[in-house]
């Protein structure tokens, strides 16, 4: 997103809600009664603030009462600091806005050249739709629909099409270091992903002790046709030892670097590994679906574009957005995210780019007159350290929200504290449970190294609805983790369980 100035906003809602957000006073709706806000509140989420974990950092927050209007709290509204995956809640209500709940990603196979019979003469074409959540089971489905074509054999060579989006793979500040990581996979129309947490752009590897201390774990890729190499090993070390598994990829290969251990009792575990190359990935596990059905395919996997006459074989849908939205929100899945952004700039512009994405991203924030802060967003996840946002338009964004038609799609796709179902529950699933924010809580978490941040909803006994955003940047040492979830609770009114600094518990995704 990029930065727009401060601006006198033109429509009136928009006018109302910055207001209230700036000031906390301003004319209330009709029916709406002030409540008082008691100033032990204020006093002590201001001393949460003081926590030792936070000297030296940036701390930003705001709470609003929906049923009124009020601003309950407020700390550095304004201030810009990194969101995390905070941001992903823009890239959400862009996408439900710009693609709409029901948009799907298509994958299609395409003939390029003639039949004879049941040969091809000509090259056969995996186009990409830009689907982050396509399986190994859909390309099983997609080779079955060729064979079904009547075609046995393929004079020419598999072309992997992945020009609906352009070919920078990676985000701007995307560490170097995290190549091989699966929550920074490359961005690619043509991608694979491994189960339904949908990380695309990923292989998966199983890893099983040995049958006793000192002997190698067996390990198992999923796909098993992915042209992945492996070397080293994973050792099996003694029952009750830590689990210490690296699995680091060579820069610009798929060559796969195997260390560590796992504990002879500790049964199987899985390691997921961001590819080299998604497309030619994808491709090559497509060729074997296609032997598996009897189609031969005399040419080599390589990259090319489907001609303009090429005539669709076969093609597959996605799910809708509105379903793909909980994986992404519940799980924090960045390659989710960057893929929107790709598919809002190619829908709405016809560049699947992320700059092109990007600005229709501000576009939309523009209109809807959510800037009323400056702010930058480089990339859909919050995962680049360019991204800068503040509290304030945050949650002028979660305000905007409920007046969409796709809020409760939105609301139910945002993770919910204490719930142990991982599709429910996702980053908050072991956060606060059995406390009075269990199950009233839906929020988006968010946090990378010296970043740590929550913005959603929380639902009051009394049956008020409060937005809320806490931003923490620049800390050292110990997480505040504790911090936040100690302000969610007194925003509850439980002042002994935040007093003593909350409930942290741990997010069950990894990264968020």
């Amino acid at each position: 997103m990029r930065s727009h100035p401060v601006r006198r906003l033109c429509v009136p809602l928009a006018a109302v809600l910055a207001a209230l957000l700036l000031t906390g006073s301003g004319p209330l709706a009709e029916g709406r009664s002030r409540t008082t806000v008691p100033e032990s509140l204020s006093a002590d989420l201001d001393r949460l603030f003081e926590d030792q974990r936070l000297t030296g950092a940036q701390a930003s927050a705001l709470v609003t009462d929906t049923a009124t209007g009020q601003v309950l709290y407020r700390r550095s509204p304004g201030a810009l600091l990194l969101p995390a995956s905070t941001l992903k809640t823009v890239t959400a209500a862009a996408a439900l806005e710009l693609l709409g709940p029901g948009h799907r990603f298509g994958t299609d196979v395409l003939a390029a050249g003639r039949h004879a019979g049941s040969t091809l003469e000509g090259d056969l074409v995996l186009r990409g739709g830009g689907d982050p959540s396509l399986l190994p089971a859909d390309l099983d489905t997609l080779a079955h629909g060729v064979a079904d074509s009547g075609i046995t054999t393929v004079s020419g060579a598999l072309l992997a099409d992945a020009s609906r989006y352009d070919g920078v793979p990676l985000g701007p500040n995307w560490a170097w270091d995290d190549q091989a990581a699966y929550y920074s996979p490359q961005i690619s129309a043509l991608t694979l992903a491994t189960d339904t947490d949908y990380d695309p752009g990923t292989v998966r590897l199983t890893l099983t002790p040995g049958g006793q201390a000192g002997l190698p774990a067996a390990v198992r890729l999923t796909p098993q046709e992915a042209p992945v190499r492996l070397s080293g090993r994973i050792d099996t070390g003694s029952a009750g030892s830590e689990r210490s598994v690296d699995v680091g990829r060579q820069p610009g290969t798929n060559d796969l670097v195997l260390t560590g251990s796992v504990p002879s009792d500790g049964g199987t575990s899985e390691e997921w590994v961001a590819v080299e190359n998604p497309a030619e990935v994808s491709a090559t596990v497509f060729a074997a679906a296609l032997a598996r059905h009897g189609v031969t395919v005399r040419g080599q996997v390589r990259a090319g574009r489907a001609p303009a006459d090429a005539a669709v074989l076969a093609h597959h849908d996605s799910a809708p957005l509105s379903a793909l939205l909980v994986p992404f929100l519940k799980l924090s899945n960045n390659g989710i995210a960057e893929h929107l952004v790709k598919e809002i700039g190619r829908v709405r512009a016809g560049s699947g780019s992320w700059s092109a994405g990007l600005d229709q991203i501000t576009a939309f924030v523009h209109r809807n007159g959510l800037d009323v802060t400056p702010a930058r967003q480089a990339d859909g996840s919050g995962l680049s350290r360019h991204n800068l946002m503040t509290t304030q338009r945050l949650c002028q964004l979660l305000e905007f929200a409920r007046s969409r038609p796709w809020f409760s799609t939105w609301y139910d796709a945002l993770p919910v504290a204490g719930d142990p179902r991982r599709m429910v529950g996702g980053t908050l699933a072991g956060r606060l449970r059995g406390t009075a924010a269990q199950g009233r809580l839906h929020a988006k978490t968010g946090s990378m190294t010296g970043v740590d941040a929550l913005a959603g909803y929380l639902d009051r006994p009394d049956g008020h609805r409060l937005v809320f955003t806490v931003l923490l940047n620049n800390f050292a040492g110990a997480g505040p983790r504790p911090v936040i979830d100690a302000f969610v609770l007194r925003l509850l009114g439980d002042r002994t369980r935040a007093a003593a600094g909350g409930h942290p518990g741990r997010a069950p995704h990894g990264w968020d």
